[in-house]
């Protein structure tokens, strides 16, 4: 079996349904060694901001591929990247952001590509096909 191509990916969606199958459906394509999942975006970047604090030690933990939704109660993903840009350089290198969404409104896909951290725009649910396709 083939190694996988990132060491971890992160699924950020208020949905448990939708993070479950999308987890599922990453677990299937073996494309990672480990999936974080959150089901509100100020957890993420809190989980985020507290691994900066042990990356000195170990970069490991950062998520090659974040999956984020656009639609949350609370902090939603447009907010999320608000937070995101104002991490270290070295976390914006490390962590390549997924919008993953439902949303087929074309002013979020323009909204999405004013965030330099922002690489894909990918309509749920994911696929094997997606998956197996995304290379950023």
């Amino acid at each position: 079996m083939a190694e996988p191509k990132y060491y971890a990916v992160m699924l950020i969606d208020d949905n448990e349904i939708d993070n479950l199958i999308n987890q599922k459906m990453i677990e299937a394509t073996n494309i990672t060694k480990h999936i974080f999942t959150h089901t509100g975006a100020r957890s993420a970047i809190e989980f985020l901001k507290n691994i900066e604090k042990l990356t000195d030690i170990n970069p490991d933990p950062l998520p090659d591929v974040i999956f984020l939704d656009i639609d949350m109660p609370l902090m939603d993903g447009f907010q999320f990247l608000d937070e995101f840009e104002q991490l270290s350089d070295d976390t914006k290198g490390r962590c390549k952001i997924v919008m993953l969404t439902s949303s087929i409104n074309p002013q979020d896909v323009n909204k999405s590509k004013k965030y330099s951290s922002v690489k894909k725009y990918i309509n749920k649910p994911l696929s094997q096909e997606t998956l197996q396709k995304l290379d950023i």
